[in-house]
């Protein structure tokens, strides 16, 4: 793995938008469940995190339906999940609202999961990404659909440290399950 300059320990910023959901009539935003392509997307991107090493110590998620049931196929491909935590701040937030609940992860968190929606991750990933490996940044800004996976490195003391483009991109993934 690519490392950026700077200083302190070797941190990622894992950001998984939530799988596919459905639009059930008169169910409000907030509470749409995921589509049946979500309940096969999510334990995909469960085992995508696993199979490249990159297992949180910490997830943050927003308190959407389809965003809480995305974690809970995902980190139930895992042996043993992090703790969690749901925060209705991360709900239809923009990158500097996203960024201002990623900045309160404790110092000793190196893998931070962040799972939520779009527009806001999307804007997020390219505002943190000063550089990217390959074709990553162009396929960010080109799409970054349901279930996506972007990993950003960067060397910092604490999460406060994290700042617009301070993080290289390392990988954009989007995993996909498959029908049975």
């Amino acid at each position: 793995m690519i490392e950026r300059a700077g200083s302190g320990p070797l941190r990622r910023l894992v950001v998984l938008r939530h799988a596919k959901s459905a639009w059930p009539v008169d169910v409000t935003d907030h509470e749409r469940p995921l589509a049946p392509r979500g309940r096969r997307d999510a334990p995909a991107a469960g085992r995508a995190l696993a199979e490249t090493d990159c297992l949180p110590d910490l997830a943050l998620c927003s308190t959407a339906v389809r965003a809480r049931r995305t974690w809970e196929l995902a980190a139930a491909e895992w042996g043993t999940p992090p703790p969690v935590r749901f925060d209705r701040r991360l709900y239809a937030a923009g990158a500097p609202g996203l960024l201002a609940v990623v900045h309160e992860a404790p110092a000793e968190v190196e893998t931070l999961l962040l799972i939520g929606h779009n527009p806001g991750l999307e804007e997020l990933v390219l505002a943190l990404a000063g550089d990217g490996l390959d074709d990553t940044l162009e396929r960010v800004a080109t799409k970054f659909p349901t279930s996506a996976i972007a990993v950003l490195s960067w060397r910092g003391t604490t999460w406060r440290a994290l700042a617009p483009g301070s993080a290289l991109l390392t990988s954009v993934t989007v995993p996909r399950g498959a029908k049975k």
